[in-house]
């Protein structure tokens, strides 16, 4: 696993390719058989760490089945090409029955051979053995040809020579890079030929020469077309041999119809290899092919069990087979007569006295002695490279396997082995497909658990959805949960809903033995499985499992339901047959117990919350009872007559959708009124978003206000979100809504009338849901008789006007901003535990002009409460408010109690 291709070093090239296809992670696997490694399989993705273990286990499962797939594709095709190959042997038998002349054979060759071996010459070459030379017999070619029939180089120079001397193939890939035969390569390269391959000519009783094929391609030729060609030149030896050695006629007619039998019957071979995937049907189709041809009493397949270390027969179809071995017979020993075969990788051929000395430690050899057995022949299962097995072939009377007979069974073999791996790899296949069906039935009985789990929160429709998930993968024939009671503490059995359920288990029933096997399951915290004899054995220690018994219970399981460490209780599983619960039904079981544990903490939290609930519902109406008579006003705090009559109108007119227009002056808390119905209305929930109309360049408040759009103007390098779609289904505040220019009111009052609007610069319209509170400290009337604000505008925010008052005591110009200033700066300046309140920095209020004065008596006391205010409210003495007044002190006594003055405490 790659997480990160841009941090992997390795393999520059390939990661740079990945990475420029937009590629950032990789996984990648081997696709490998039991037999062989084909190759790997990668997996890629646009995310970085895209693959994890998990993903990692299913994709090994993916490459097993794909590995398969291709291998057995490959052993197919391989098949094939020997099919066709046989097919052309047979071919070049009946060409050379009727050729008589060899340059005529030859160029039929050459006309028939490309379809399997590519070349683009061939030729023959024939030693001379007094001049100790190589001749040229023959060439065709489909380049020009300088080189004439007779020509002549020694054997030590000529790779044809090389070949008659050894006889063995001779392969060279590259002839460029070719030191030896200097002559030979120069004349091939001035032709073009890149690569050849020579195999000898030799027939039984002499070596002819050697038969060239060559290619103006590098690399060509492979061992299966070197050993295809070599089997060609075989029969172009015995027709070569024949015409220079003047064989009889009779003869070669006998050998060339041996020789077509033998291709014929290979052919055969390959037929049923490529007909058949099960094995019996394969041996028996492949014992019909091989009776016709050889001789024999017995023939038995013995495959290798690698794993196991050992030897299995599987007996073919032939006459008497079985009184040689029987079918499936296993042999552990490694002195059975297919070992030698198994080992050497050659055919081996056992006479009587071979399988007597062997028989002294070999229980089947002597078996066969047993049996009449007098001759046998082990031939080993060879399938790319490596070895299956070996085809043994028996024979009860004295006739000796002949070398050619060995031959033709080793050639036989190697069909059968391909054919073998293939019904091998196909057994894998379907074992593997079977697993994953499993696998796909578990993982869908976990999510079938996990979806009841998510979908019921009560604990009785838990346990009916829970148990028909469970009834489809694991067979049973009862199920129950076992749980604590939270009021007694007592464990109580929950039956599932079940098929059969009502006699297996009682309902409610109370598990009173802590020696149970539920309670086993719980103290140890693992799975707890029970045949018939165990749960005999505990019968006699706890009721519940002597109940069971008596129902006929002979296998039981019980898992522990664990959440966080705690034991909730145990999930039980029976069974009336005494089969016991599998490995893999265990693990199943323990997952879903896992999921069931979820469940029941879920279910037990959901009731504990419902309770609680419904106890937090009755305080709160009895909390509502008390305080129904007050207003809930968190941020605002007043008893003035004039203040409770502003918080009824907030409370009456904040349930509503209408706009609403807050007046007063500054620092009177218009912005507390603005919240007060936000948090009352309907829309509490959503947002409440707030804009200073004054605060924001006039530039900026349109964007502001709706958005704008990317490029927009200048500087708008991306979306912007307005406030109308910030405040979609709550409230919008616009706080000095009058400092709002006349070109932006237009859209404004679209948007209060249509509910919807475009962002700056886009076309899409935008429907919104949003209740506008305004502010403003200005006189919006007098600002329309000036036509500095909209009419239509103005009348549609004043659908509720709110006045709220200033403070009355005394004219304070910033209100309770103001005051808290004043109050602050108060404690600040005060040392001790008293606020020291400096009055005298509190500005007297500007005189009034005589037309403000309306009667003699508000004059008058406005003057008393200035002389007493600046007297510090002293009454009497010389710097007294009497004496500044030029009256007694009972006579301002008197004025006092007249105008209603009283000395503030």
């Amino acid at each position: 696993i790659v997480p990160d291709l841009a941090q992997e070093e390795r393999w520059p090239t390939v990661v740079e390719r990945m990475i420029s296809d937009g590629n950032n992670s990789l996984c990648y696997l081997p696709l490998t058989t039991a037999l062989r490694r084909l190759g790997g399989i990668g997996f890629s993705s646009q995310r970085k760490a895209a693959y994890n273990e998990r993903d990692l286990e299913f994709l090994q499962q993916v490459s097993q089945l794909v590995a398969v797939a291709v291998d057995n594709v490959l052993h197919h095709r391989d098949l094939t090409l020997d099919r066709e190959r046989l097919r052309l042997l047979l071919e070049v038998s009946e060409a050379i029955a009727s050729h008589r002349d060899v340059d005529a054979l030859l160029r039929d060759l050459a006309q028939r051979l490309p379809q399997l071996v590519p070349f683009d010459y061939i030729n023959a070459v024939l030693h001379e053995p007094e001049r100790n030379t190589m001749r040229l017999w023959l060439l065709i070619t489909a380049t020009p040809n300088p080189i004439s029939p007779g020509l002549e180089l020694p054997v030590d120079e000529s790779p044809g020579g090389l070949t008659w001397k050894t006889q063995q193939p001779l392969t060279v890939d590259d002839v460029a890079q070719e030191q030896r035969f200097p002559k030979l390569m120069g004349i091939l390269r001035e032709n073009g030929i890149r690569s050849f391959c020579v195999v000898p000519l030799t027939t039984a009783q002499r070596r002819l020469g050697a038969m060239g094929f060559g290619s103006v391609q590098r690399r060509v030729y492979q061992k299966s077309d070197i050993d295809f060609m070599q089997q060609v030149a075989n029969q172009v030896a015995v027709a070569m041999d024949n015409t220079l050695h003047a064989t009889s006629a009779h003869s070669a007619q006998q050998q060339l119809a041996h020789e077509r039998d033998r291709q014929r019957l290979l052919l055969e071979v390959n037929n049923a290899v490529v007909s058949h995937l099960s094995l019996s049907d394969l041996f028996n189709a492949v014992s019909g092919c091989l009776r016709q041809v050889i001789q024999h009493d017995g023939s038995t397949l013995v495959l290798y069990d690698p794993e196991a270390r050992r030897y299995r027969a599987h007996v073919l179809d032939f006459t008497k087979a079985t009184e040689f071995i029987e079918e499936g017979q296993i042999s552990s020993d490694c002195k059975c007569p297919s070992d030698r075969a198994f080992t050497t990788r050659k055919p081996v051929i056992y006479r009587k006295h071979d399988l007597e000395a062997l028989a002294i430690e070999s229980e089947i050899a002597q078996q066969l002695l047993d049996q009449g057995v007098k001759e046998l022949c082990s031939v080993p299962l060879v399938s790319h490279d490596k070895v299956l097995g070996t085809l043994d072939v028996t024979r009860v009377r004295e006739q000796n396997f002949t070398p050619g007979e060995s031959d033709l069974l080793n050639q036989a073999a190697h069909q059968i082995a391909i054919a073998v791996e293939n019904a091998l790899n196909y057994e894998r296949a379907q074992s593997s497909q079977a697993q994953l069906a499993r696998e796909r039935d578990r993982q869908r009985l976990l999510l079938e658990v996990n979806n009841a789990v998510v979908a019921h929160l009560d604990l009785d429709t838990l346990f009916v959805a829970v148990s028909a998930c469970l009834r489809k993968v694991i067979q049973h024939d009862g199920s129950s949960l076992l749980l604590c009671d939270e009021e007694t503490g007592e464990w109580r059995i929950h039956v599932l809903d079940f098929q059969r359920n009502e006699s297996f288990v009682e309902e409610g029933t109370i598990e009173e033995s802590t020696e149970s096997p539920s309670c086993l399951a719980i103290n140890t915290g693992k799975a707890a499985l029970f045949r018939e004899q165990d749960l005999k054995e505990m019968a006699h220690s706890s009721p519940c499992v002597q109940d069971l018994l008596d129902r006929g219970v002979k296998s039981f399981c019980s898992l522990p339901l664990l959440a966080h460490k705690r034991a909730l209780g145990a999930l039980n599983v029976g069974r009336r047959r005494d089969d016991g619960f599998t490995s893999e039904d265990i693990e199943l079981l323990g997952q879903v117990a896992q999921q069931v544990a979820i469940a029941v903490e879920n279910a037990l939290a959901y009731k504990q919350i419902a309770r609680l609930k419904d106890k937090l519902t009755e305080e709160k109406l009895y909390l509502e009872e008390e305080i129904q008579t007050n207003y809930n006003f968190e941020e605002i705090v007043g008893e003035s007559r004039v203040l409770k009559q502003v918080l009824k109108q907030i409370e009456t007119v904040a349930p509503t959708d209408s706009t609403v227009l807050i007046l007063g002056e500054t620092g009177s808390g218009k912005e507390l009124v603005a919240r007060a119905l936000h948090n009352l209305s309907t829309r509490r929930e959503r947002t409440f978003v707030k804009l200073n109309c004054a605060a924001i360049p006039t530039g900026l408040l349109e964007s502001e206000l709706f958005g704008h759009e990317k490029g927009a103007f200048t500087g708008a390098i991306a979306t912007k979100v307005g406030r109308f779609e910030l405040a979609d289904r709550g409230t919008l505040f616009l706080d000095e809504v009058g400092e709002i220019p006349l070109e932006i009111q237009v859209k404004l009052l679209r948007v209060l009338q249509e509910q919807e609007f475009e962002r700056l610069g886009g076309t899409r319209t935008i429907r919104t849901n949003v209740r506008v509170v305004a502010a403003t400290n200005r006189n919006l009337a007098q600002m329309v008789e000036e036509q500095k604000f909209r009419s239509d505008l103005y009348y549609r925010l004043k659908v509720f006007p709110v006045t709220v008052p200033p403070m009355q005591a005394y004219p304070w110009p910033g209100n309770v901003r103001e005051l808290g200033n004043f109050i602050e700066r108060a404690v600040i300046l005060s040392t001790g535990s008293d606020l020291v309140v400096q009055l005298s920095e509190l500005k007297s209020p500007t005189a009034p002009s005589h037309d403000s004065i309306v009667t003699l008596e508000e004059a008058e006391r406005k003057h008393i409460l200035q002389v007493l205010r600046d007297s510090r409210w002293t009454l009497g003495g010389p710097g007294g408010a009497a004496a500044r007044l030029g009256m007694k002190r009972t006579t301002l006594h008197s004025k006092m109690r007249k105008l209603g003055i009283v000395r503030p405490s």
